[in-house]
């Protein structure tokens, strides 16, 4: 199953992201094995720098060193998936500022809620990042369920308990791109979260 096959946008309304930069997983997976879905924040400005680009893109580098951080034996993206742990993003498209406005989030949120929901053996949300908290926010939210992740400072809310749709949903920092190698106090915290989430598995 390839997940473009099933999600995707159509319209492109967004104004306040790069549209040339969108990127939605084109990887061949078998759903049933999928038990961790990671959600970043935005796709690259650089197209060649997706979790999923040949090649040494940087969304790898940093995930795959996120993932050696908390102790995974892993050296490369097919790893990770292989561990049942698959990889996007809340927004398709690229950033062209810092923030993102909530609309945008919004109108992705429908396309992340179409993705997510390819993968009924999910164990646990690995949310990277205020982006991707309040894009599941949303999706939680538009169908009733209320806030999956309540609003506060990330630092305090990691290392509670949190559900989304029957699995474990874990609020932590980004750690796709290149301010992963600079903030090591958040790139230590991020390794716990992973951590965590792999002893689920």
């Amino acid at each position: 199953m390839r997940t473009s096959d099933f999600a995707g946008c159509q319209g492109f309304p967004c104004s306040d992201v790069r549209h040339e930069c969108y990127a939605i997983p084109d990887v061949d997976v078998r759903a049933e094995d999928i038990s961790v879905v990671l959600i970043s924040e935005a796709a690259p400005a650089a197209r060649a720098d997706y979790y999923y680009s040949p090649g040494n893109p940087l969304f790898e580098q940093t995930t795959v060193q996120a993932f050696r951080d908390a102790g995974a034996d892993v050296s490369s993206v097919q790893d990770i998936l292989e561990m049942g742990v698959y990889l996007t993003t809340a927004v398709k498209c690229g950033k062209k500022d810092y923030g993102i406005e909530r609309s945008t989030v919004l109108e992705c949120s429908h396309i992340l809620e179409r993705e997510i929901a390819l993968f009924p053996a999910v164990k646990a949300y690995l949310l990277m990042g205020d982006v991707a908290i309040q894009a599941v926010n949303t999706i939680a939210k538009r169908s009733g369920e209320g806030r999956v992740i309540p609003a506060g400072s990330t630092y305090k809310l990691r290392g509670k308990e949190y559900f989304f749709r029957g699995a474990r949903a874990f609020p932590s920092y980004l750690q796709a791109g290149p301010s992963f190698f600079i903030e090591k106090t958040k790139r230590a915290m991020i390794a716990e979260d992973i951590r965590a989430v792999l002893r689920l598995l």
